[in-house]
């Protein structure tokens, strides 16, 4: 059963992994901080890195197995900061130990594992988000600012997603299918829930294309994909397709394009164009982005623990685009279109 608090304060959170790829670990812990919880725990493998660990946090719990901390701390909301591939199993454990999670993107890397994590939490009335901390980047605010609530472009009935160029996959646990669960489970993951944000409607069928063999890394046959492309149709007529690519030589000029029915609002990372048709002319306006607000995360998570407000990443919204994912690369597979499934 979820505990209440009654300040932020009193929330005791812990981290599971503590890596030295991108020093994530440092970078939850530090922001569940700012929004006021209390690091408490960090359960890692490595030994190494949890003698980094009591340095960043002096006096900090450290455990080398999720058992342990599971056992021993009194923490109550941990986030889990590991390969895709474990994200399931561990998010699992932790709910099933009473602790309300946050788990890195993507959820899991299945719709089944994001069923059962759901269903587990739900039973046990705990928390379970993901970390979209790019839910509030400045680029798809802008885009929601501009076309949901300034229909600047009319009605949108098409997104394209596009991320990648062409280049040997790195040696690293991400160019591993089975542990990342392929080349659209990285950035991917982003650029839909980019685009959820946007289009609306039930995703009915979804298909996959994958390009793989000529990449090689040290997984040997289990390199992802060279490229993988989704298209997505939702129950209203409107479509969506996402590209990963390491195969593509021709450089993109945003990575998610919305088609509206009044202009194409072309989105990139730090600027937006907005290209329509008016009076017979062309015109072009463009225009620079807001500033992203990552830590509104671990702040609303802190607000709804304790103040009963809204989550905004709930899990049912992280399954959204891992049921793209999922079904995408069964498609692929299979070589036919998938209906999706909904509850």
């Amino acid at each position: 059963m979820m505990k209440k608090f009654k300040k932020t304060s009193g929330i005791k959170v812990g981290v599971i992994g503590y890596g030295g790829a991108f020093n994530m670990g440092k970078s939850h812990l530090k922001e569940m901080q700012a929004a006021g919880m209390t690091p408490v725990a960090v359960a890692e493998i490595d030994a190494s890195r949890l003698e980094v660990a009591t340095r960043d946090f002096p006096g900090i719990e450290t455990y080398q197995s999720v058992a342990q901390m599971l056992k021993k701390s009194d923490v109550n909301l941990i986030t889990i900061i590991t390969p895709h591939n474990t994200h399931a199993k561990l998010g699992l454990q932790c709910l099933k130990a009473g602790k309300s999670v946050c788990c890195e993107k993507p959820l899991a890397i299945t719709t089944e594992e994001c069923d059962a994590m759901i269903n587990e939490a739900k039973k046990r009335k705990l928390v379970l988000s993901t970390y979209h901390n790019r839910h509030w980047d400045g680029c798809i605010q802008e885009a929601v600012h501009l076309i949901k609530k300034k229909k600047m472009i009319g009605d949108v009935y098409k997104v394209t997603a596009h991320m990648g160029g062409y280049g040997q996959p790195g040696d690293w646990w991400r160019s591993s299918k089975s542990i990342s669960g392929g080349v659209n489970y990285d950035w991917g993951v982003h650029l839909l829930e980019y685009s959820l944000q946007i289009i609306d409607g039930d995703i009915t069928e979804v298909s996959g294309f994958n390009h793989e063999g000529f990449w090689k890394t040290k997984w040997k046959k289990d390199t992802t994909e060279d490229e993988g492309f989704i298209v997505t149709r939702f129950n209203n007529g409107k479509w969506l397709t996402l590209t990963n690519t390491s195969l593509d030589s021709r450089n993109r000029d945003c990575i998610v394009e919305f088609t509206g029915t009044k202009g194409s609002y072309l989105m990139s990372g730090g600027t937006y164009e907005i290209i329509q048709k008016i009076d017979g002319q062309t015109i072009t306006t463009k225009g620079r982005n807001r500033r992203s607000e990552s830590v509104k995360y671990y702040k609303n998570i802190a607000d709804h623990l304790v103040k009963d407000k809204a989550l905004i990443i709930t899990p049912e919204w992280s399954r959204r685009p891992i049921h793209i994912l999922d079904l995408g690369c069964k498609s692929a597979k299979k070589g036919v279109a998938l209906k999706a499934k909904y509850k």
